[in-house]
């Protein structure tokens, strides 16, 4: 059975997506870029992108589209939402769940755009140095429920401290960043989001404006993981006071450290992480605060898994979930570490080639595009021939139920030479006059 075909017919109809924000010649551009990313197999940078697809004498067109051609990289973004509703929409329940966090990576030299010295106090080597320099991103995903979850990247925000901000450009916190990235989310999807952050995002400004929006805007529920330093109260109980103000704050609850010491039960139940279902007690006690406000009710859990020697203590404010379901979306923020480390270790984001400003935002909006699209690629290969039967199982790893990265790319790898005449032959369309109408018909004209 002839597969490159309908496998390419699947990635192009993917990729077609985004001609609307587009030029025709940057489109056509576009697409090779996308494809050589999830084709190599080590480094990433454009001349060894277009030797891997037979493409060498493009390298001068592309490189001027990576460089200076009209790229609008916010309406990029928000096509990926529109392609992410209509391809595989995270729902996990009622709710939108998607998760925010940052990360980096080394830069070597001085001279590349907006790396900045970063202090390594854990190294993991003593011959490795402790003040190096790097990129610092606030990534957004989506995370799709499943067993296991999956990630899907759609978003990022370069982030410089303000002492070393390239000059010409404005400085923003990382909480100004979280909170567009997560507005941009909000008015893409129809459903209520439910955002999963980290210890460090949950901060005044980010929760605030989440919990209370501006007019025209949807409330976000948010997860996160309590501080050993955070506040939470009782909710204030009103009685006649003789003099001064109204109390703001009830008694306060105690801090992690002595959970065990709340007076309440630990029930036992099950929930789905790590790649299996796991047995855990948790507690739980209503409160307010201190980032939320004391309006804001929030509910705090206490959570001890089976296996782990500390105890979780997770905050939401969605207070009708229950234990498990806030346990699982906690859980499923590894998901998220992962869709940081595969794009560093298999699309060349950990040895990204460019040294300026538009090439580094561009190349790491694609290496997130492509990560993307070829899980959603993967979604329509098991749907059409079937889990498993696209991809075989290692002899030493029987029990493997999921396909990798690199199953992906040897799949790729299989048609180099089909795929290679499509991209040629895709070029044919640069000189056809743009229209919107051709959105619809470009997974046919190629073949």
């Amino acid at each position: 059975m002839d597969q490159a075909t309908p496998l390419w017919l699947w990635w192009q109809s993917l990729l077609s997506a985004f001609a609307t924000v587009f030029t025709q010649p940057g489109w056509v551009r576009f697409v090779p870029w996308v494809t050589g990313m999830v084709w190599c197999w080590e480094e990433h940078p454009l001349t060894q992108l277009l030797t891997a697809l037979g493409l060498e004498s493009r390298w001068r067109v592309l490189e001027h589209v990576a460089e200076d051609g009209a790229w609008d990289r916010e309406a990029v973004e928000r096509q990926m939402l529109r392609l992410l509703e209509q391809e595989r929409p995270a729902r996990w329940g009622a709710s939108h769940p998607l998760a925010v966090d940052e990360t980096q990576w080394q830069r070597p030299s001085t001279h590349v755009w907006g790396a900045c010295p970063v202090h390594e106090a854990s190294a993991r080597s003593p011959h490795r140095a402790e003040t190096v320099r790097a990129h610092h991103w606030v990534g957004m995903g989506d995370l799709g429920p499943g067993r296991p979850w999956r990630y899907l990247p759609h978003a990022a925000r370069r982030y410089v401290r303000q002492k070393p901000w390239p000059p010409g450009d404005t400085f923003r916190p990382k909480t100004a960043l979280a909170v567009e990235l997560l507005g941009h989310a909000e008015a893409a999807s129809r459903a209520p989001l439910l955002a999963v952050v980290d210890g460090a995002s949950a901060v005044a400004p980010v929760v605030r404006s989440c919990l209370d929006p501006a007019a025209g805007r949807r409330r976000i529920e948010l997860v996160t993981r309590r501080r050993a330093d955070a506040r939470v109260d009782q909710p204030v109980v009103s009685r006649p006071r003789a003099k001064g103000r109204p109390a703001k704050w009830g008694r306060r609850l105690p801090s992690p450290p002595p959970h065990r010491y709340w007076p309440t039960v630990w029930p036992s139940s099950r929930a789905w992480g790590d790649g299996r279902r796991r047995q855990f007690q948790d507690t739980q006690r209503q409160g307010r605060g201190a980032v939320s406000g004391p309006q804001l009710p929030v509910h705090v859990w206490g959570v001890q898994r089976a296996g782990d020697e500390e105890p979780w203590f997770l905050v939401t404010s969605a207070l009708d979930l229950s234990a498990a379901p806030v346990v699982e979306a906690w859980a499923a923020r590894c998901r998220q570490a992962e869709g940081f480390r595969d794009p560093k270790q298999r699309l060349g984001m950990a040895a990204c080639r460019a040294w300026t400003k538009e090439p580094i935002l561009r190349t790491v909006q694609v290496q997130l595009m492509a990560l993307t699209l070829w899980r959603l690629l993967h979604a329509r290969l098991d749907q059409a021939w079937g889990a498993g039967t696209w991809w075989r199982k290692p002899e030493w790893n029987q029990r493997k139920r999921h396909a990798s990265i690199l199953d992906r790319r040897c799949l790729f790898w299989r048609y180099r030479a089909e795929f290679a005449h499509f991209l040629v032959s895709l070029e044919d369309l640069e000189n056809i006059p743009h229209s919107p109408a051709l959105n619809g018909d470009l997974a046919g004209r190629v073949t």
